[in-house]
């Protein structure tokens, strides 16, 4: 990125609620070198489609083919200047052109410590079942680059919950999104701010 541009822009990327990429909006509002500029999801149901609209962020829905063409999906983060991605709950895998266009700058959160509890099929609800049926005491959450592989970047940051007390797994997601929604924007804003050269 030039020296002289004003800000670092990011594109979030969600396929649910949106509570994580409402959490890095509301962080990055008023912030002067970082700036949400584009919300985007593969599915029209999406809470980041609203989140946008509150926000007057510009939002894209985009379906499997669009997002596996170079051809179609490079254009669309070009045109808005983003210089770094957040996967904020995206269930699909980032394609390798996409990986490699953004090399370390494509940032994902994951319910668990990984290792533990990651790979394909590992999301959401899936970990946090899994987690609950091995009688685990403590969970957690990473934010880890992104490569070619499901939940294998690079780690920026852990921290481990007590789950101990917890009776079910809706109990485990509920403790785990709050700390998700208090660490992912600083950690994304630290990381960023580290990069000295895109």
């Amino acid at each position: 990125m030039a020296s002289n541009r004003r800000f670092y822009h990011i594109a979030i990327i969600a396929s649910g609620t949106g509570s994580n990429a409402k959490a890095i909006v509301n962080y990055f509002k008023n912030h002067d070198k970082v700036k949400v500029s584009m919300l985007l999801s593969n599915r029209h149901s999406s809470g980041v489609v609203a989140i946008a609209e509150e926000n007057d962020i510009p939002c894209v829905v985009f379906n499997k083919e669009e997002f596996n063409s170079p051809e179609a999906f490079l254009p669309l983060l070009k045109s808005n200047s983003i210089d770094f991605i957040i996967l904020a709950g995206f269930l699909w895998l980032v394609p390798i052109y996409l990986v490699d266009a953004f090399e370390n700058r494509i940032i994902n959160i994951h319910p668990s410590l990984l290792p533990k509890y990651g790979g394909k099929g590992m999301f959401g609800m899936n970990v946090h079942r899994s987690v609950f049926e091995n009688h685990e005491k403590k969970s957690g959450l990473t934010i880890h680059l992104v490569n070619k592989e499901y939940d294998k970047g690079e780690v920026l940051f852990q921290q481990k919950v007590d789950i101990s007390d917890c009776s079910s797994p809706n109990e485990i997601a509920d403790r785990i999104l709050e700390k998700e929604h208090h660490f992912y924007p600083a950690v994304i804003e630290k990381y960023i701010l580290s990069c000295k050269e895109i």
